[in-house]
């Protein structure tokens, strides 16, 4: 009995199973539907699925790097205890390694991938470690950097930093020093921009319509003439850019230069070249929505 896309679609929308193992399943069963979701229960993977729907907002970062690669990856599990699994740790400086290694196009080239030092698939690995776990575990974004990279984690993988340089000075303690102090930089005041010419022009625009709307609103300064506002909006955005900008920011180890003068005096002490070309900073959980637990809730379904 032969099986279609659409056949593979449905199961894997039925089960939450991932594609290449629908796939399989309804080879095995011979096209049959029910027959390949009950081989997809007997291996154990439709439990995996049951909780693929569970929220996983708490995790780990895990930053490496392998000679002149650089790999950064966030892995999220259900619970804060998941992430100080010594299993899990490995896992996910597994995963990282494949990203260092076999260098993925993204998401779906890498859960493809042979784990780094296993035999099974990254998908199939990670199917395997929420069934042992028990919790939603989910791979949830990467980043690969070629050249002279620089790592930084902080928190025990609660914030992890990649940083790439363009440099004749890689290999340099002093510079090995200097690019560390960026990375912390990065994790400590998480700049969105490296410089003023990458904030996109709507995001210029949204800022003054929003400094604009503060002028107005304030009694003290609404009735000023245009130029005086025009200077004031044009400040208030210089500020924007050394807050938000990497190499305009005030470097945390000394106030009295930014990131972008501590770059200049340090290739000069060096007699080189620093420029800092990328940036990448993951912290876990960003953007996502948490689980609330409610213990009366937990305890009345407990009961019940």
């Amino acid at each position: 009995m032969a099986f279609t896309a659409q056949d593979v679609k449905n199961l894997r929308e039925a089960t939450g199973v991932g594609m290449m193992d629908c796939k399989k399943a309804l080879t095995e069963s011979g096209g049959d539907f029910d027959k390949a979701v009950e081989l997809l229960r007997e291996k154990g993977l439709a439990a995996a699925a049951k909780k693929a729907g569970r929220i996983a907002a708490e995790g780990l970062v895990c930053a490496l790097v392998d000679g002149s690669v650089g790999g950064l990856i966030e892995v999220n599990s259900e619970t804060d205890f998941v992430a100080k699994n010594a299993d899990f740790v490995a896992f996910v400086e597994a995963c990282d390694k494949t990203v260092i290694h076999e260098n993925p196009a993204d998401l779906d080239a890498l859960m493809a991938q042979k784990l780094d030092g296993g035999s099974n698939t990254v998908e199939e690995a990670l199917r395997e470690k929420i069934l042992t776990i028990g919790e939603n575990l989910k791979i949830r974004r990467f980043a690969r950097y070629e050249g002279t990279v620089e790592t930084y984690v902080h928190g025990g993988g609660r914030i992890g930093v990649m940083v790439r340089f363009d440099t004749d000075l890689g290999g340099k303690a002093e510079f090995t020093a200097y690019a560390k102090d960026v990375a912390m930089q990065i994790a400590a005041i998480s700049p969105t921009y490296l410089t003023r010419e990458e904030v996109p022009a709507e995001v210029i625009a949204k800022e003054k319509e929003i400094l604009m709307a503060q002028i107005q609103q304030d009694e003290k300064t609404k009735n000023k003439p245009a130029q005086v506002i025009e200077k004031m909006v044009d400040g208030r955005i210089k500020k924007f850019f050394k807050e938000n900008c990497l190499l305009e920011q005030v470097f945390v180890k000394n106030n009295d230069q930014t990131v972008q003068q501590y770059t200049d005096e340090t290739a000069k002490t060096l007699g080189g070249a620093i420029r800092v070309t990328d940036f990448v900073r993951y912290e876990v959980g960003e953007g996502l929505e948490r689980r609330e637990d409610n213990f009366a809730d937990e305890v009345a379904s407990m009961i019940q």
